[in-house]
């Protein structure tokens, strides 16, 4: 009953009251003739409903929203038990995505009817409402697909449910057609780039000096203006914009901003290590692995294995960027223990931050110069993966819907035969449909 109470009280808090303001930014959902939840069905707590995803059909239970893809996903991944569900907080942020593109979605051509729906069911998910229909863990896909597919499900059904329809339908809304309905080395650039102005955003606290603080902060025994003046000198000889720090009992006592400049660079370290790890695999073979990519050959590999050839500056790069990541723990551990007045961890600290700038540095000139330059894309290697590729098939999504699409795939790749022939077979579209809507160089941004 203690439980019952709170969870009443909190929905409350949660629930806009009639006739407030919608967000800023946000349309009022329409007021529509909308069913509210049928409870007389899911009373029926042991009955259960069947609904099908691509590998098949499974028994849902009727008095959830919930469909196939999501029971698929807690029957693979047992994995913590009800402590470890996905926080509400990211459901409750799923609810407020999916209602703006369903607002946005209306205006580029969806039905009203249905956009209508799905807002008002995406409004009951941000709200906390159908919080007991979101059962997946955190331990399930490493990209969290299966708890957006959860939230498209949930308001799937219950806009099917509020326009009168049959739960697990898909109709006439469906999770993937309607709710869900929204290149590599620029995103490297992208990463290169926000790296460099985090570590630029850092730099006017390192430029704060502690210099007339004496021992701890007070300026006891200093002149008046000495502090300014130190840091005014310090600044011309060395060109860079030195001044005295604003309060130095805070410059003696804490060193949040190295702290804070070693994040940036702890970042920075992610980052390479990611793109070093990709491009490694992209020019992986040159005949067995991916060989999208051929990387220069700048030292003879094994001395077990003849001619083979390693990604030497990959490698390079991604110790660097383990040693960074390392390097910040100490400085991190080392931040935290400014006791009092002073913090005695200062030369551990300085020596990271110095070690882990000087490693990227030369990390990155020497992976450029002995990498990155001379990459070439291995056009025929990357033409024959395209091709093959069954993921073309999402060509197909706006034409003839996801769930057709997913049946060609899985049957392409069941008979080795082309997608373009298995669509054809199938009877969902014919030759001059296939070419005219599978087409990789109208695939690469929005319409």
């Amino acid at each position: 009953m203690y439980r019952a109470v709170r969870l009443l009280a909190r929905s409350r808090r949660l629930v806009r009251p009639p006739g407030s303001a919608a967000a800023p930014g946000l349309r009022a959902a329409a007021v529509l003739p909308l069913r509210p939840p049928n409870f007389a069905r899911m009373a029926s707590q042991n009955s259960f409903r069947i609904e099908f995803d691509t590998f098949g059909e499974l028994k849902v239970p009727n008095d959830k929203y919930y469909g196939a893809q999501t029971v698929r996903s807690t029957m693979n991944f047992k994995i913590g038990g009800v402590t470890e569900r996905m926080p509400i907080p990211v459901i409750k942020a799923f609810g407020i995505l999916k209602r703006a593109a369903a607002e946005v979605n209306q205006d580029y051509g969806l039905d009203s009817k249905i956009a209508e729906a799905i807002m008002k069911a995406a409004d009951e998910v941000a709200e906390g409402k159908l919080n007991d229909h979101f059962p997946l863990v955190v331990w399930q896909t490493g990209s969290g697909t299966q708890t957006n597919m959860n939230v498209n499900e949930v308001i799937s059904n219950r806009a099917i449910e509020m326009l009168g329809g049959e739960l697990g339908s898909k109709k006439p809304v469906h999770p993937n057609d309607h709710v869900n309905k929204s290149q590599e080395f620029s995103g490297y650039v992208q990463q290169v780039k926000y790296a460099m102005t985090r570590i630029r955003a850092t730099m006017p606290r390192i430029y704060e000096l502690a210099a007339g603080g004496t021992a701890v902060g007070t300026g006891l025994n200093t002149r008046i203006g000495f502090a300014e003046k130190v840091a005014a000198k310090v600044a011309a000889l060395t060109g860079l914009p030195f001044v005295t720090a604003p309060n130095k009992f805070e410059a003696l006592a804490a060193h949040d901003a190295l702290v804070e400049l070693s994040g940036a660079m702890n970042t920075t370290a992610c980052s390479l290590m990611k793109i070093a790890n990709d491009i490694r695999f992209l020019g992986s073979g040159p005949r067995s692995g991916l060989g999208e990519l051929i990387l220069p050959e700048n030292e003879p590999g094994s001395s077990i294995m003849p001619g083979k050839v390693n990604p030497t500056q990959c490698e390079a790069l991604s110790m660097v960027a383990a040693q960074v990541m390392g390097n910040h723990v100490a400085v991190t551990i080392g931040g935290s223990n400014g006791h009092f007045e002073l913090n005695v961890f200062k030369p551990m600290m300085i020596k990271n931050v110095l070690h882990s700038a000087r490693l990227l540095g030369d990390a990155a000139v020497s992976f450029t110069e002995n990498c990155v330059v001379g990459i070439q894309a291995n056009t025929e290697r990357i033409n024959k993966l395209m091709n093959e590729s069954l993921m073309l098939v999402t060509a197909l999504n706006p034409h003839i819907g996801y769930d057709k699409a997913a049946k060609i795939a899985k049957t392409a790749h069941k008979n080795g035969s082309t997608l373009k022939a298995t669509a054809i077979e199938l009877g969902y579209l014919t030759a001059e449909q296939f070419d005219e809507w599978v087409k990789p160089k109208d695939m690469l941004g929005p319409k």
